[in-house]
């Protein structure tokens, strides 16, 4: 059955701080780009894979992968805020699939998620409500992190449920690239930041807007980690090979160490090719990346369709 992708970088801090000349524009163009890719393909679902800055998952439980039946967003950085329109019967057969296949997989009916998710509903399709989809919650930045070979295995078993459903369906990465934000982590922390990774659901506003505002002052500083262009590149050019299980061997501090902390969240990224190479082989459509220092992000974007897709369509 038909499957694409579009796999996107996601930054809170887009609507914040204004980047170098013209580079907004050049991310907007990739954008409407994108959105004429989607709006070709006409997906009937979306199968989104995206992550969490502990807005929705938190250590008193944090699974390693997560499907939702329902979703709602906490609207934090100004984005929308309220349920998504999950498609439950197909998430709920989706996890099912994933499980019977061997890949363990959390299950939830109440996930809370945040600008991982809302963001690319808002920019590729235009609000929350406006297309039926799956949420995958997949964990990029509690400790202990799974092998990134982990992704690759949990988005070939949903690829191939999704192929099993007989829908148009259009798998999305949110995450990535190198970028090196201030990440908590429950190592080394003091009691009230560990508290807060550990049960920190449903901050007060002026807590939310407090932790907003110490991320939106770290992209002015000197001393973070610098993007790495490079490695950005190379491991684009390795999803859009379709040789993904190349990325197994790499250790989860190869990412910290050339790409930053948040490094991790290309395993969206790598889910996401994943699934859409369950159905066979692929072509990348489109692909645009900046390095934007100005929103800590390595900003990547990219659609891809299946072979046997790109030849049925007229």
């Amino acid at each position: 059955m038909p499957v694409a992708l579009c796999t996107t970088s996601h930054t809170p801090l887009m609507g914040r701080t204004e980047p170098g000349p013209g580079v907004r524009d050049s991310v907007e163009a990739a954008m409407r780009e994108a959105r004429a890719f989607i709006d070709d393909f006409a997906p009937d679902l979306v199968v989104l894979f995206g992550p969490d800055h502990f807005n929705g998952f938190f250590h008193d439980v944090m699974p390693a992968f997560c499907i939702a039946a329902a979703a709602a967003s906490v609207g934090d950085y100004g984005l929308p805020a309220g349920p998504l329109r999950v498609d439950a019967d197909a998430a709920r057969g989706i996890a099912a699939e994933v499980l019977r296949q061997g890949v363990d997989v959390a299950h939830s009916e109440r996930m809370q998620v945040d600008h991982a998710f809302s963001q690319p509903l808002q920019l590729l399709f235009g609000g929350l409500d406006a297309v039926p989809v799956v949420p995958v919650f997949v964990n990029c930045t509690a400790e202990p992190l799974g092998p990134v070979a982990r992704a690759r295995l949990l988005g070939a078993a949903v690829g191939r449920a999704v192929v099993a459903l007989g829908r148009r369906v259009l798998v999305v990465g949110s995450g990535g690239l190198s970028h090196d934000p201030p990440v908590p982590q429950l190592r080394g922390a003091g009691p009230a930041v560990a508290e807060r990774l550990i049960a920190g659901r449903n901050p007060s506003p002026q807590e939310r807007s407090d932790r907003e505002a110490r991320v939106v002052a770290a992209a002015r500083e000197s001393d973070r980690m610098p993007l790495n262009p490079q490695w950005d590149a190379d491991l684009m050019a390795l999803l859009a090979s379709g040789d993904l299980d190349r990325i197994d061997g790499r250790p989860n501090e190869w990412f910290v160490t050339n790409a930053g902390r948040a490094a991790h969240e290309v395993r969206t990224w790598i889910a996401a090719y994943a699934a859409l190479g369950a159905g066979g082989d692929y072509r990348v459509a489109t692909s645009f990346y900046a390095p934007i220092p100005e929103w800590i992000a390595g900003f990547g974007l990219t659609t891809a369709r299946s072979l046997a897709t790109a030849e049925a369509t007229p």
